[in-house]
């Protein structure tokens, strides 16, 4: 007897959960020749006030564990993706129609990547922090701290490792997150999804968002309780629009880039803020 398939229902992943968009709207996910993959869930404005809502009541909770136990957590995602290498190779190869090495290399750089800032979780505030001279009786230290939500436009091209690229640097430091997935190839990035949510990542530190970033953006560009935006895939957007409404409630944002960014220890200091002690010694 020939058995039919049980095709996967992508939905998005808002607060530790998988709920369909409030609207109920759906679009068509195909392959590079436009075949027929799946139905992806096409997130509302309502439902990037959920995320970001999610993402600000996780945030105390993210920041305040200590910064060895979120290395581990991220060296945790590696170690479930690396698990699932197959089928996630599977899912790149058919939405973005490239051949099995190219799409093989491009997950295993997402593994490297999540290794790669899981190292620096524990190490990047003594490289970006510093004691300061000053001419009296005092120690003047400056420390990086998170900068809060951060909303993020992942890279259109490259889906799962773009993602990875501009989600990963924004947790290491504390930050929690709001990303906009690729339009055209949003399945690994719902697979993501499904591996953080196994991995130690408390609910609402990432929520992924599927559907139109012409959409969506705007909203997250103008929320007055994001604190960051990265625009890393909204290239094809009207960015400097989204750079306007950003500034109005006093955004950090960064500029779009060309392809995907590369691990760099200044994508993990882009997105903190210095607090600067002093304290006094010796006799007064």
């Amino acid at each position: 007897m020939t058995r039919l398939a049980v095709p996967k229902t992508y939905k998005l992943y808002v607060g530790g959960k998988f709920p369909r968009s409030e609207s109920g709207r759906t679009y068509e996910v195909t392959t590079a020749d436009g075949r027929f993959l799946a139905n992806a869930a096409r997130a509302s404005r309502k439902d990037a006030r959920d995320a970001v809502r999610a993402a600000r009541s996780a945030q105390p909770g993210w920041a305040g564990a200590t910064a060895y136990n979120r290395g581990q957590v991220l060296y945790r995602i590696a170690e479930l993706l690396e698990g699932r290498r197959a089928q996630f190779v599977a899912e790149v190869r058919e939405t973005e129609g490239i051949e099995e090495a190219a799409a093989t290399a491009q997950v295993d750089a997402a593994i490297d990547v999540w290794v790669w800032y899981a190292g620096w979780a524990d190490k990047y505030a003594q490289v970006a922090g510093n004691a300061n001279p000053v001419a009296g009786p005092y120690f003047n230290i400056s420390a990086p701290e998170p900068t809060g939500v951060v909303a993020i436009v992942a890279p259109q091209e490259s889906a799962l490792l773009g993602l990875v690229s501009v989600v990963a640097p924004a947790l290491v430091p504390g930050n929690t997150v709001v990303v906009v997935a690729s339009e055209k190839a949003p399945l690994s990035a719902i697979s993501l999804a499904e591996v953080l949510a196994t991995s130690d990542v408390p609910g609402g530190v990432v929520n992924v968002l599927t559907g139109s970033p012409a959409e969506i953006a705007p909203w997250l560009a103008a929320h007055a309780d994001v604190n960051a935006f990265d625009l890393a895939g909204a290239g094809a957007l009207d960015w400097v629009d989204l750079e306007i409404a950003a500034a109005e409630t006093l955004k950090r944002v960064l500029a779009p880039v060309d392809g995907v960014p590369a691990p760099t220890l200044g994508r993990i200091t882009a997105l903190t803020e210095t607090k600067t002690v002093w304290h006094p010694k010796g006799m007064l």
